[in-house]
């Protein structure tokens, strides 16, 4: 498995508290990158812009990536564009909406 790919795993445990999906099958990562060796980037977004659990997820996601052993640093980047959408679900959090 990729460290990547590993890094992404450890992601799914990281849950939007508003709709219990993890945040890899809501489809709101969008990138990661090792800017150094020991150092992933994270790109991200959130359902809404004016999510008012934004703190409380993206604190999730970097202190659940620097837990590992083989990390440093994670670097969350938020952004906005493009926007989230329903379309960046994956199958199985469609059928955990009922969808």
């Amino acid at each position: 498995m990729a460290f990547v790919d590993k890094i992404r795993e450890e992601l799914k445990y990281v849950l939007d508290p508003e709709l219990n999906i993890n945040i890899v099958d809501l489809g709101v990562i969008y990138g990661i990158q090792m800017a150094a060796k020991r150092d992933p980037e994270i790109t991200m977004t959130l359902t809404t812009p004016g999510c008012p659990l934004h703190d409380s997820i993206t604190a999730s996601v970097k202190h659940r990536i620097e837990a590992m052993d083989e990390i440093d640093t994670a670097v969350i980047h938020l952004v906005w564009e493009p926007a989230w959408s329903p379309e960046n679900m994956s199958e199985a959090a469609l059928k955990q909406l009922g969808r």
